[in-house]
């Protein structure tokens, strides 16, 4: 049975257009991060994915950063991607858009030759991440006003 919706990277302008509106939806609208610091710098160099509906609505997005541009995120180890601002859709939620973002994250990670995937989680989504093989490490520390925990996982 399909899951009515694919993943893919964003490639085109109208995707990555796509991928910041889920994200002004999940994070500024629902969680209240101000813009300024829910888009920065980072987005232009990253790799985004985009999971879209059948009909071509976007339900979930993701990023990769990688090389220089991870480096301050994982502690500087070039062979460690940073996976970030994954963002489901509310609608989007429990069909598994999370999971296949994550893996379509690790699968691009891989492809670029990386060693691991660090990701800074909120603290409530700890579990999710576990379930995908990540382990937590650090301590808790605010980002945006949320609790986080850095986590990794060896590809």
């Amino acid at each position: 049975m399909s899951p009515g919706y694919v993943v893919r990277v964003a490639e085109e302008a109208a995707d990555r257009e796509a991928c910041f509106a889920v994200r002004k939806e999940v994070f500024v609208a629902e969680q209240g991060v101000p813009e300024d610091v829910e888009y920065d710098a980072y987005d232009a160099g990253a790799l985004h994915v985009l999971a879209v509906r059948q009909d071509g609505v976007p339900l979930g997005t993701g990023r990769l950063l990688y090389g220089a541009a991870a480096a301050g995120k994982t502690g500087g180890d070039p062979s460690v991607g940073s996976l970030g601002r994954l963002a489901v859709a509310r609608e989007a939620r429990g069909l598994g858009v999370g999971v296949a973002l994550v893996r379509a994250i690790e699968d691009a990670a891989r492809a670029r030759g990386l060693a691991a995937v660090d990701l800074h989680a909120q603290t409530h989504a700890l579990g999710f991440y576990e379930r995908l093989g990540y382990v937590a490490y650090g301590p808790e520390f605010p980002d945006a006003g949320i609790p986080h925990r850095s986590m990794r996982r060896s590809l």
